[in-house]
């Protein structure tokens, strides 16, 4: 495997990207942190790239910060908070975790950037720096409580305890648990069918959901019409000639 701290990989429309540091389960120090973000930036930016998987190499997700950096250099940028952090806000494109291993600290917290979370039944989550003192800077604390509710997450805050993937399907945490070893194949599938579909009604309504946080009902309903008139407009009508014509019924997908 190539020594690149993060590998990309292209399928079609999907890009994988492959945290490769296996021999500190992932860990990113400041410089794969700053590879990952310009890696997010680019894929936001192509046209031709419309889903992203994010995993790891070797049998674990992301073990969060390089604590053996840190020790020497604390003063790394914040990954959520920060303007140039890999995690600071959502792209306009989804991205489907492929969790194997530990996705513990800021693996966690990649993960919860994440649209979609997918784990391998030996998957094991966590905020194990919380034995550390080190803090959650990478959108865990905003994320988390948001995804599975404040009592469970500040449960998995405070204690610092192991998930494990079948918990974390429980909690709400990953809402998908692959096949032993196939999590990124499966990942990969699932964006290849993702891809698949009509993009403006897709993005449209993924935004929707994202918008709606704070928001009351009212506006959030009219904020969620607004976006989907561009959809309404350019696709909706297709899309029903071709299920007047009988594609896509029965729970057939594959249009």
């Amino acid at each position: 495997m190539s020594s690149a701290k993060i590998l990309i990989e292209h399928n079609g429309p999907v890009t994988t990207f492959i945290i490769n540091r296996p021999e500190v389960r992932n860990a990113l120090d400041q410089e794969a942190s700053a590879l990952l973000t310009e890696a997010f930036q680019a894929f936001d930016q192509n046209d031709n790239q419309q889903v992203g998987v994010v995993t790891g190499a070797g049998g674990a997700f992301c073990a969060g910060a390089d604590l053996k950096e840190a020790a020497s250099n604390i003063n790394y940028k914040a990954w959520a908070g920060h303007p140039e952090g890999p995690l600071h806000k959502p792209l306009s494109k989804p991205l489907i975790a492929a969790v194997s291993g530990h996705a513990v600290a800021g693996g966690l917290g990649i993960a919860l950037y994440c649209d979609i979370r997918m784990a391998d039944p030996d998957a094991v989550f966590g905020i194990f720096c919380r034995r550390w003192g080190v803090p959650m800077s990478d959108g865990t604390p905003t994320r988390l409580p948001r995804l599975i509710g404040t009592g469970p997450a500040m449960d998995m805050m405070l204690t610092g305890k192991p998930v494990s993937a079948e918990e974390a399907k429980e909690l709400g945490l990953v809402t998908r648990i692959s096949e032993k070893g196939k999590v990124r194949e499966e990942a990969e599938a699932l964006a290849l069918q993702i891809a698949g579909f009509p993009p403006i009604a897709m993005l449209s309504d993924r935004h929707a959901i994202y918008d709606q946080e704070g928001r009351t009902e009212k506006d959030a309903l009219q904020r969620e019409w607004d976006m989907a008139k561009e959809a309404q407009f350019k696709e909706a009508q297709a899309g029903a000639d071709r299920f007047s014509k009988g594609q896509g019924r029965h729970g057939d997908f594959d249009i």
